[in-house]
């Protein structure tokens, strides 16, 4: 079956129309299958068509990705380091959990877009007020970055999305698989996160915070 035929202007299309269609599909069906012939057929338009708004593939996901860092709160002026880079963080990890396609291309992209540019130039103006020297700040960064994306990635495959559907699966699943003469510690470990309401989504502000309390010293020392 022939795909129809649309000019770009008669479709209603734009840039922005193309780009944020993309998004919609990559959150609900992942990136990996996305095409343009994919992306045009949602969109009502030739695949040519797409195009006249984005020359390729990779110009594509550029932009895609800058939609995602546009969603990202940038580190405010009016409050120390560490308060900032800790809103920032919480704030990229709450976007990745939104679009978790986005989160394995978030440091891949070699022709960035103006929202991630203003977004890595806010976080190293961060750091740098702060008086880490662009070796330490570059640190400190990578290592920031590290903790997120590989926080948001290790939660984007867990079995469960909230508190109560993991105790349920501790209760069910992972405590009969422990018998405690043959896993103490870990029988241990179940039963007091069952018995304190124990909530994963409380992990990642734990671990923020340890990281930045580590960065501290590399700022005093410079």
């Amino acid at each position: 079956m022939k795909e129809p035929r649309h000019v770009g202007a008669d479709a209603g299309l734009s840039k922005q129309r193309v780009v944020a269609e993309a998004v919609r599909l990559a959150d609900s069906e992942g990136v990996d299958g996305l095409s343009m012939r994919r992306l045009a057929g949602v969109l009502g338009a030739g695949a040519m068509s797409l195009y006249h708004y984005v020359a390729s593939k990779d110009e594509l996901l550029d932009a895609m990705i800058d939609i995602v860092f546009e969603e990202i709160e940038l580190p405010p002026l009016e409050v120390d380091w560490q308060s900032a880079m800790r809103r920032e963080a919480i704030s990229t990890q709450k976007v990745l959990a939104r679009h978790p396609w986005a989160i394995s291309l978030m440091e891949s992209r070699t022709s960035p877009g103006p929202a991630n540019l203003r977004h890595r130039e806010a976080v190293t103006a961060c750091l740098r007020r702060a008086g880490f020297s662009p070796l330490t700040a570059t640190h400190a960064n990578w290592l920031l970055n590290s903790y997120v994306y590989g926080y948001a990635l290790q939660a984007s495959s867990l079995p469960f999305d909230t508190a109560d559907q993991l105790a349920d699966m501790t209760e069910d699943v992972y405590l009969p698989q422990l018998p405690p003469d043959e896993f103490p510690y870990l029988n241990e470990s179940a039963t007091a996160l069952l018995a304190a309401g124990y909530d994963p989504t409380e992990e990642f502000v734990f671990g923020l915070d340890v990281v930045l309390a580590a960065l501290e010293p590399l700022r005093a020392s410079t």
